[in-house]
C-alpha cells in the first residue's frame, strides 16, 4: 500500500463501516483496520501458503471479537466463477504474483522469478455477497474497498457491479504500463468506474510504471 491509508481517512473525514481487501496477502493492513475502528473486515487471499500466513497473523492481532467480525475467504475473485492457475513467485513473499501471465514486471524486477502456478478457485464477489446474505441472515454494510491483484483490477470490478452501488471509496493498484499481459491500465479503470459514479481524487506513482490510486464516490 503505497497510499497513507490514515491520512486519506483523516483528509476525507471517512468513517468506514466495512472494508472488503482483495488480494489480502499477510493481512499486513489488518491491524490499521483494526485502529481506525472499521468493524467489519472481509479479507480475500487465493494462494494457500500466504492464507496460511494471514490467518496465522490476523490470530495474533489483538481486537475484540465481539466488537469485530473478521472474515477469511481463500479464493480469488474476477468477473465469473470457476478456477485459475495463477503465475506464483516467492523472492517477494508471493506479493507480485498475479493471474495474469508476468510481461514487462520481469524486466523491471529481472530478480523476481515466476516459477511456479497454482490453480485457485475463482468467485465473484457479486457472488459472494449475495451468497453470504442468504445464508447468513444478512451482509455487513461495506463501504470500502482495497484491492492489489497485479493488474487484474477491472476483472474483479466486472464481477462486482452490484456490489459497486454500496461501496463509497475504493484504494486500487494501478498500471500504465503493461507489467502483466493485458493488465487494464489507468484510464480503463477511470472509465469504468465512472459509470458507477468513481472519481479518482489521488495518484501515487511511486512505482514508476505502477503505483496506488484513491477513488470517492461522486
Amino acid at each position: 500500500m503505497l497510499l497513507n491509508f490514515k491520512k486519506i481517512l483523516n483528509d476525507y473525514k471517512i468513517n468506514s463501516s466495512g472494508v472488503i481487501h482483495i488480494g489480502a496477502h499477510y493481512g499486513h493492513e489488518v491491524h490499521k483496520y483494526v485502529n481506525a475502528n472499521i468493524k467489519n473486515i472481509l479479507l480475500f487471499e487465493p494462494l494457500s501458503k500466504n492464507f496460511r500466513q494471514l490467518k496465522l497473523n490476523v490470530s495474533q492481532i489483538n481486537y475484540s471479537k465481539e466488537d469485530f467480525d473478521i472474515i477469511l475467504e481463500n479464493c480469488a475473485l474476477g468477473k465469473e466463477k470457476g478456477q485459475v492457475e495463477m503465475f506464483v513467485e516467492e523472492v517477494n513473499q508471493g506479493m507480485s504474483s498475479s493471474i495474469l501471465e508476468p510481461a514487462m514486471h520481469t524486466e523491471q524486477y529481472p530478480h523476481i522469478t515466476f516459477t511456479k502456478k497454482e490453480k485457485v478457485a475463482v468467485n465473484t464477489l457479486d457472488n459472494y455477497l449475495q451468497w453470504r446474505d442468504y445464508c447468513c441472515g444478512g451482509v455487513a454494510d461495506y463501504d470500502f474497498i482495497n484491492i492489489d491483484v497485479q493488474g487484474y483490477e477491472l476483472e474483479v470490478f466486472k464481477g462486482a457491479v452490484d456490489s459497486l452501488s454500496k461501496i463509497k471509496y475504493i484504494m486500487t493498484e494501478v498500471n500504465r504500463a503493461e507489467l502483466y499481459k493485458n493488465c487494464a491500465k489507468v484510464e480503463e479503470l477511470d472509465s469504468f468506474l465512472s459509470e458507477y459514479g468513481f472519481r479518482r481524487d489521488i495518484t501515487s506513482w511511486d512505482g514508476d510504471t505502477w503505483g496506488d490510486a484513491f477513488y470517492i464516490k461522486n
